[in-house]
């Protein structure tokens, strides 16, 4: 059975491919934000971040003619986006190694009571993510927050996907020490 997806910008994509800069300006409009915050996690600087939305778009908009529409404007722009993202990472020299899943620990989920509660900690989380190492920040970013799964993470940073989840688990671990040192978790 095939998926059956709907793209509610549809017409505007059709209207930029017949050159409307309005359309263009609007579907920049509508997923600009959204796409900056992925960078952002990615990267990890509002400035590269800022970099990254803008040749994306460029891309985007360039290559947009060769847009099938097989998928939601959306989803294609997320992946031009990661891929910039990666890229850039390259170029700093992102280095992921190759570590034994053996030695590593599961850290338990803990459940939150209150809203307020809840966005407070996600604002720690958030801070203590921007101190991880980018390997790290990298796939917990593509795992939590974009939602790639780790066969799709080994794909985009041509590594293996037993280091894509060691990478993620090592990452967690990481990121419950900078929060237990900050006093946020016990």
């Amino acid at each position: 059975m095939e998926a059956i997806f709907i793209d509610k910008h549809y017409n505007l994509v059709v209207e930029c491919k017949q050159g409307s800069k309005k359309a263009c300006y609007e579907l920049y409009r509508l997923y600009s934000k959204a796409m900056l915050n992925i960078a952002f996690r990615i990267v990890g600087n509002i400035g590269e971040a800022e970099d990254v939305l803008q040749e994306a778009f460029l891309d985007a908009f360039n290559k947009l003619k060769d847009f099938r529409q097989e998928t939601t404007f959306g989803l294609w722009l997320k992946q031009i986006v990661v891929n910039r993202s990666i890229n850039l990472l390259r170029k700093r020299k992102l280095e992921l190694i190759e570590l034994e899943v053996d030695h590593l620990e599961n850290i338990p989920e803990e459940e939150n009571e209150d809203e307020e509660e809840v966005q407070y900690q996600v604002a720690m989380v958030k801070e203590a993510m921007k101190q991880l190492p980018d390997g790290y920040r990298v796939v917990l970013s593509l795992y939590l927050l974009e939602g790639y799964d780790h066969e799709e993470i080994s794909q985009i940073l041509n590594i293996s996907e037993n280091t894509s989840r060691t990478q993620f688990l090592r990452a967690k671990r990481k990121l419950m020490e900078i929060l237990k040192r900050k006093g946020t978790v016990s």
